[in-house]
């Protein structure tokens, strides 16, 4: 199955984005936790760099798939906005990249 994502700009965007979302949960979730209640800063360092890296990497095929896909200028602000909210890439997959993907 990630062998046929990959295989279109918009299955490479839905695996960035399901990887971006999970980055955030993981350091909103743990490495802040871990980083105020346990005097650890070395995790947010770790998970906010992957995170950071994943967020430019969507915001790049983001900007891609909606030029490819000629998505209307609303359904583009949207998905970014998504991007923002935590839970949110999940909910536009689910919302508007899958169906778009089949």
């Amino acid at each position: 199955m990630i062998s046929e994502l990959i295989k279109s700009s918009l299955g490479r965007f839905r695996i960035v984005a399901f990887m971006e979302g999970v980055s955030f949960l993981v350091l909103l979730g743990i490495a802040m936790p871990l980083k105020y209640l346990a005097g650890l800063p070395q995790a947010v360092r770790v998970v906010g760099m992957a995170h950071g890296v994943l967020f430019v990497l969507f915001v790049i095929l983001l900007v891609q798939v909606a030029i490819e896909k000629s998505w209307p200028f609303k359904k583009s602000i949207l998905s970014f906005f998504a991007s923002l909210v935590p839970f949110g890439t999940f909910y536009a997959d689910a919302r508007w990249f899958k169906r778009e993907q089949a």
